[in-house]
């Protein structure tokens, strides 16, 4: 009954996506030309408008159906055979939604239907705008529908006898952060779809003026927020759950991740000088175009077996598609682009290199060549291929020596963007702005050799050095706007620095927000540069043993076994000593799963500000029946993750509108001098 129900779902929402996109783009059309039909344009698009919000509720009824399956263990629907059983936790039921293929595309169906749901309710502020935007988020789903109808239906029945118990949820999803991880992915894949359809309606009909980007920044950096969030989400899965003690192995599918994010990194920003001073256009229109295709590439490569990677779904046929449908958007964006390019003209040049301008500039560069050089890394396996008939594998040595000076050298425009004024700025004023970040970074150069650290011995401790001499500098630099600001405000209303530094973030949220942004950026650099310092060990252990690393001493305690209807497990009990003080006990273990046949490694992580002690349970030694423990010390990781939440905050403040006026009233206080310098909202 269901799966049938949900099949039917499918086939109306195709109906429905295809009615919009063909009723839109007749109503559009006829606008443009001024030759009407029987139906006023205006009545035509509203019908088009009014399907679309009916395709959404067909998809979720569909995305229902499939879950609903699931909870109610259906069998007879294979998606469910295989992605499902009996004894799996209620949670883990609603991550079948996205554990398979098709499921997975459903998924990214309802997310796209969600938007364009969202987007048609906000319709009138700027209708026809909006249903330009209408129209071509119609056609990117009536794509999926298509794929969901005809190459991967989730509701295919399975032949013969239905077996009594499904093949179990895939172990590596069996974790409370993969209940949220794919979805967050899934809503900043997706969510890049809505600027991208603004974008082209924009340019489409010639929209005058920067309107679009206003009304698509709130868009743009709310599914930026899911991407970031999606992304940091994932390195925690692997760091808690793949048991190699890191976070980022430059696997093809977490590149795949990274790629639209630099983009919609470099577009946030260039789209300011758009806004700002009418430059860029070109420019901006590229890089949305270029980070939705590579949402899409995403996408394909989980699903065409075109890599290898922990992250993949099997080999399928259903690569052809996603390479035709990128092929056709790529074509539509680029004839769009040619016969608009007039349009695009700026409305003015850089005119320094000592600007705001050439910082933004030189930010979208570095960004760019980041994007440049994983996509090819990604890549370069396919090609080699291609061109010698054999796979060559890039690994995270070349992306580290590459990626790693780039980021770099982004840290250090992080910096150094904010001190700049716009158009030009006099090097009497960058000097007095340089001041204290270039002397915040000397100090710290010289503490960080008194302190031990030889950033001569070795390329890892290189690097790690200049990332933290940087982050000093970019940190002072972004906490000195701040008192800046503050210390103005504090002159004019009495207030103390606090409460005028909370009264700057109100006034300008989006300037204030990115400034937060930025130092979230900043700790998870210095994070990252931990790992040049990564301490490991590997060996037996039998009851009692002791094994020594860094400043901890770990004894094992005991090894025992336990299970429940889902899994089965193995662990291991150590004692942590710090100084000869108890400090935990951590129990790594290792699962095993009957419905699936398969086995999961759970870690256990002590963690602290300045290291963490990462220990995983790696079963027992086949010849010697010893138990085999793997112990990492991984110095400042908390760090990347406190910084991940920073960014979160400061997305939510550069989100919120400006909530006081930029007249302040003056709190028995007299008037400031003639020439003292207040901020006001809107600027950046």
């Amino acid at each position: 009954m269901m799966p049938a129900f949900g099949s039917y779902a499918l086939l109306l929402a195709l109906a429905l996506s295809a009615y919009t996109l063909v009723a839109g783009s007749i109503a559009l059309r006829q606008l443009a030309t001024g030759r009407y039909g029987r139906l006023a344009p205006e009545r035509l698009a509203e019908t088009a408008r009014r399907s679309g919000i009916a395709s959404f509720v067909a998809v979720a009824a569909a995305a229902f159906a499939l879950i609903w399956a699931a909870f109610t263990n259906d069998f007879s629907v294979s998606y469910i055979l295989h992605h499902s059983n009996r004894d799996l936790p209620g949670p883990y039921k609603f991550a079948t939604l996205w554990s398979g293929q098709e499921g997975s595309l459903l998924l990214w169906a309802f997310l796209l239907a969600a938007y364009g749901f969202v987007l048609r309710l906000r319709h009138r502020t700027d209708v026809k705008l909006f249903a330009y935007a209408s129209t071509i988020l119609a056609a990117i789903q009536l794509f999926f529908l298509m794929l969901l109808n005809f190459v991967a239906p989730p509701f295919a029945l399975v032949g013969g006898t239905i077996p009594a118990d499904g093949f179990g949820l895939n172990p590596l999803l069996q974790y409370p952060e993969m209940v949220i991880h794919p979805p967050m992915l899934y809503l900043g894949y997706v969510g890049f779809s809505v600027p991208f359809a603004f974008a082209l309606g924009a340019l489409m009909m010639r929209y005058p003026g920067e309107k679009w980007i206003q009304i698509t920044r709130r868009w743009t950096m709310v599914t930026w927020l899911f991407l970031t969030f999606g992304i940091f989400l994932g390195a925690h899965w692997a760091y808690s759950v793949l048991g190699w003690g890191g976070y980022w192995g430059w696997d093809p599918v977490e590149n795949a991740s990274l790629m639209p994010w630099l983009t919609g990194t470099a577009f946030l920003h260039s789209v300011m000088m758009q806004e700002k001073r009418g430059m860029m256009k070109k420019w901006n229109v590229w890089l949305i175009f270029s980070t939705f295709l590579l949402t899409l590439l995403g996408t394909d490569l989980t699903r065409s077996g075109l890599v290898q990677s922990v992250h993949a779904f099997a080999q399928s046929s259903i690569g052809g598609w996603f390479h035709a449908f990128m092929g056709i958007s790529f074509v539509v964006c680029a004839y769009t682009f040619w016969r608009q390019r007039a349009h695009l003209t700026a409305d003015h040049q850089i005119e320094s290199l000592a600007s705001r301008e050439s910082s933004f500039l030189f930010n979208n560069i570095i960004l760019l060549a980041a994007c440049f050089t994983v996509l090819w890394g990604t890549l370069f396996p396919i090609l080699s291929e291609y061109a010698q008939g054999n796979r060559v594998t890039v690994g995270p040595p070349f992306y580290n020596r590459v990626a790693v000076p780039i980021g770099v050298f982004l840290m250090m425009l992080t910096g150094v963007g904010p001190l700049l004024a716009w158009r030009t700025g006099s090097l009497r004023s960058i000097r007095r702005n340089l001041a204290r970040p270039v002397t915040a970074a000397g100090i710290t150069a010289v503490l960080l050799v008194v302190w031990g650290l030889r950033p001569w011995t070795d390329e890892g401790s290189f690097y790690a050095y200049t990332v933290w001499v940087f982050a000093m500098f970019v940190a002072v630099a972004i906490l000195s706007e701040f008192l800046r600001g503050a210390q103005v405000l504090s002159r004019q209303t009495g207030r103390n620095l606090l409460r005028s530094t909370l009264l700057l973030c109100q006034r300008n949220t989006r300037r204030y927000g990115g400034y937060i942004i930025h130092l979230g950026v900043v700790i998870i650099f210095i994070g990252f540069a931990g790992s040049a310092f990564n301490q490991s060990q590997e060996r037996e252990m039998g009851f009692h043993d002791r094994m020594q690393i860094g400043p901890y001493t770990l004894v094992a305690e005991s090894f025992t076994q336990d299970s429940n209807p889902n899994y089965d497990s193995e662990y291991a009990l150590l004692d942590v000593y710090r100084h000869g003080k108890l400090v935990t006990t951590l129990t790594p273990s290792k699962r095993f799963y009957p419905a699936s046949q398969q086995t999961e490694t759970i870690v256990a992580n002590h963690s602290t500000l300045a290291w963490d002690l990462y220990t995983v349970y790696a079963g027992k030694n086949a010849d010697t029946g010893q138990p085999v423990l793997k112990i990492f010390l991984n110095p400042l990781v908390a760090w990347i993750w406190i910084g991940v939440l920073i960014v979160v905050a400061g997305t939510a403040v550069a989100l919120a509108p400006n909530r006081i006026t930029a007249t302040v009233s003056v709190e028995a206080r007299p008037r400031p001098a003639q020439g003292s310098l207040l901020p006001v909202s809107g600027g950046d």
